[in-house]
């Protein structure tokens, strides 16, 4: 194997510093040049960033930026608690308990396909469009990659530790809750990050349905008036929760379980 000389890992370490910022740098012109052929249908970045000021001072049917922020966060969260609360336990009895897996494992495996929009209709028709069906729908989105990730995390327990503890008499009580809890936190929250941005995703499609508030609904009302710049405004906005939502389930993963910082560095 050739050694990697000093000048080359200066480069390398140069150019994944700085090859972020330059990608965003080339999107952003990309964007100016497309605007200046049909500005109506791509509002250049001076006009979105008006819209985007216009958001905080003048209310979009009652409620400035983030009072759309927070209704759509407020959806996500209320699913998540539910989510978690039942997904977390559902996939542990799916992952560890056989007869729990031969019940339910399958009839969650044929319900799980279906895409969240799929139900929209029947929730609909069943709830109407008020706050409890929008929950519904993100909570459908974000149970799935809740249960997959925790049974998977703990069907891939190693088998030698499982071993050992029996070998010092642990009952399987203490297995699950000593070792293969343990060893699945991770897998575990690999699911709450997919469920935290998955949520992000429905959370828009159900507040386009119905909805008075919403980052989906000022999606919806910029098309509904052809306010292009109100739509790019939305997309931007959704672009920077989605990014500060992700930040902060690093963040949180860092700090429960922190070898999972050891492996990623290795």
């Amino acid at each position: 194997m050739k050694k990697v000389t000093g000048w080359k890992k200066s480069f390398g370490h140069i150019f994944y510093t700085i090859a972020p910022a330059l990608s965003l740098v080339l999107l952003f012109l990309l964007w100016v040049q497309i605007s200046r052929g049909n500005s109506d249908l791509v509002p250049g970045p001076d006009l979105v960033m008006k819209r985007f000021v216009k958001t905080f001072e003048k209310p979009i049917n009652g409620y400035l930026i983030f009072g759309h922020i927070l209704a759509s966060l407020k959806r996500i969260f209320l699913a998540l608690i539910f989510s978690l609360g039942i997904g977390i336990p559902f996939g542990i009895l799916i992952g560890w308990n056989k007869t729990f897996n031969a019940i339910f494992g399958t009839l969650f495996e044929f319900i799980r396909p279906i895409p969240p929009i799929a139900w929209l209709p029947l929730i609909v028709m069943w709830f109407g469009i008020g706050e409890f069906p929008k929950v519904i729908i993100v909570f459908i989105g974000t149970f799935t990659p809740v249960v997959v990730n925790t049974a998977t995390g703990i069907r891939l327990v190693e088998p030698l530790y499982l071993d050992v503890g029996r070998m010092f008499h642990a009952n399987d009580r203490k297995l699950l809750t000593e070792i293969a809890l343990p060893s699945a936190m991770q897998s575990i929250f690999a699911g709450f990050r997919t469920a935290t941005s998955g949520g992000l995703m429905v959370v828009l499609a159900a507040e386009m349905i119905g909805a008075k508030a919403g980052l989906g609904f000022l999606i919806t009302r910029g098309q509904d008036a052809f306010d292009v710049p109100l739509i790019m405004v939305g997309m931007i906005v959704i672009a920077i929760v989605g990014t500060v939502i992700s930040i902060f389930t690093d963040l949180l993963e860092r700090r429960i379980c922190p070898w999972s910082e050891n492996i990623k560095s290795d």
